[in-house]
């Protein structure tokens, strides 16, 4: 099957997404005669072959989704080989980055594919990836997932550390990622694999010390606009709430007669006095108590966590 085009019909050897709930979801690949156990029950994989994408299957104790791949939830269902990228951060590494349809872009760090995938999706079908990683075992097993996935013809793996080797690709890149120990040690070569015109950098670090290296080694190397920047996510809970109405109708008048009422307190009856201030404070009680419910956005009380900084900068050839 092919991830970048959709299809109606589960045919048997099509990877789906099996949706359990919100955190419940699993890749499997429809293999005919086989069985996926869930909590759930049995699903039964003949069951799914001829069914659209997006139908409800039945199990033995219930029933599930089976969903079309996309990158978004390849990257939450993958099997982990190193740790990832999710939406958030890719999200904002394709904006930066400025990709397009047609863009060739070199992706040092391959990992377990999860931004690559997505990358796939943002510059084909004209566009291509070069994505290097020094781990030969991971390499052979992404290859496998970018050919499972129909994305071969926009993609090259290697198996390549090119902090010490370079990117083995000459001025063909619009732009580069990193997302490596010491981004700082594979800068130098990026310069030479940007086009004449030049192009967009961004490096993924979690620890501020490797910004700083990152930082300096981009300012070496003569790229401009260097940014960094730290994406957190923050839920907010939409419901309903109830407020009090407070009224400030007597404020003014209650404000201009202080005075008077303090040069009366003299002459005036104590009795009286203490029978008007109990009916002036149940009548502004009555006005607090009034409420209105709405809708709300209510902010989260925890503060999200830390995943990493992402450092971008744009590099100009002298000779553009």
């Amino acid at each position: 099957m092919n991830m970048l085009k959709y299809k109606d019909l589960i045919e048997e050897g099509d990877l789906v997404i099996v949706y359990l709930d919100v955190r419940h979801l699993y890749p499997v690949t429809i293999k005919k005669d086989e069985v996926f156990q869930s909590k759930y029950g049995a699903l039964k994989h003949n069951d799914c072959i001829g069914k659209k994408f997006g139908s409800v299957v039945s199990c033995t104790r219930g029933w599930v989704y089976v969903l079309f791949p996309t990158p978004e939830l390849w990257t939450v269902t993958l099997p982990h080989r190193t740790q990832i990228l999710y939406a958030a951060d890719i999200s904002l590494i394709i904006v930066q980055l400025d990709l397009k349809p047609g863009s060739v872009v070199c992706e040092a760090g391959t990992g377990s594919g999860s931004l690559s995938h997505a990358l796939i999706r943002a510059i084909a079908p004209s566009g291509f990836l070069y994505t290097f990683d020094f781990h030969e075992q991971r390499v052979e097993v992404v290859q496998n997932e970018f050919k499972a996935h129909g994305l071969n013809p926009y993609v090259k793996v290697q198996h390549r550390d090119v902090c010490s080797d370079g990117f083995d690709v000459d001025q063909v890149a619009d732009a580069v990622f990193l997302d490596l120990p010491n981004p700082w040690d594979a800068i130098p070569f990026t310069v030479k694999t940007f086009k004449t015109t030049g192009g967009r950098i961004c490096t993924f670090s979690p620890c501020i010390e490797q910004v700083q290296r990152s930082c300096l080694a981009l300012q070496e190397y003569g790229f401009r606009d260097i940014v960094t920047v730290e994406c957190l996510q923050r839920v907010y809970d939409v419901k309903r709430i109830t407020q009090t109405v407070i009224s400030f109708d007597n404020m003014k008048s209650d404000d201009s007669s202080s005075l008077d009422k303090s040069m009366e307190d003299d002459f005036d009856d104590p009795e009286p006095q203490q029978s008007s201030s109990k009916n002036g404070s149940a009548s502004n009680a009555q006005k607090e108590c009034q409420t209105v419910t709405h809708w709300a956005a209510i902010p989260p009380l925890q503060t999200p966590g830390h995943t990493g900084y992402l450092t971008y900068a744009t590099f100009m050839s002298l000779n553009s």
